[in-house]
């Protein structure tokens, strides 16, 4: 049983240290070298088209989780609005390029174009309602 599951978390490791390692980066420059006002004047609550924009940005990366998350910390961190922030990963995990071309072997285009409309707008509707509350 134990080797089960050390050979379990060499999978996931092995499928994921990459994008932690590019999220961390990712994460560090963000948080070294871009301005604090600049990002809040890109993705603050007080930019009405920074969550589609959020959106739009995260759909051709392809990450994981865990791997935005460094990138998610460093965005709050340089003032950018939760729900923006929110979005952005939302859109990284559900409606990455890749994911696409997955659901393209089991999916016609068109219900994959609905899927990526019926989900961008869930997601840009909970990013609006987030940083309308917090």
């Amino acid at each position: 049983r134990i080797g089960e599951g050390v050979r379990h978390v060499r999978d996931i490791v092995g499928k994921v240290w990459l994008y932690i390692v590019l999220g961390v980066g990712l994460g560090a420059g963000i948080h070294g070298y871009v301005p604090e006002n600049f990002m809040a004047s890109l993705m603050g609550k007080s930019v009405w088209w920074s969550v589609p924009v959020a959106v739009l940005i995260g759909v051709p990366m392809y990450s994981n989780a865990a791997g935005i998350l460094p990138v998610v910390q460093a965005l709050l961190g340089k003032g950018a609005a939760l729900g923006t922030v929110m979005a952005f990963m939302m859109s990284v995990i559900a409606l990455s390029a890749p994911e696409m071309i997955i659901l393209r072997k089991v999916l016609k285009p068109r219900l994959i174009a609905v899927f990526v409309g019926v989900v961008a707008t869930g997601i840009m509707l909970v990013g609006y309602v987030f940083n309308l509350v917090l």
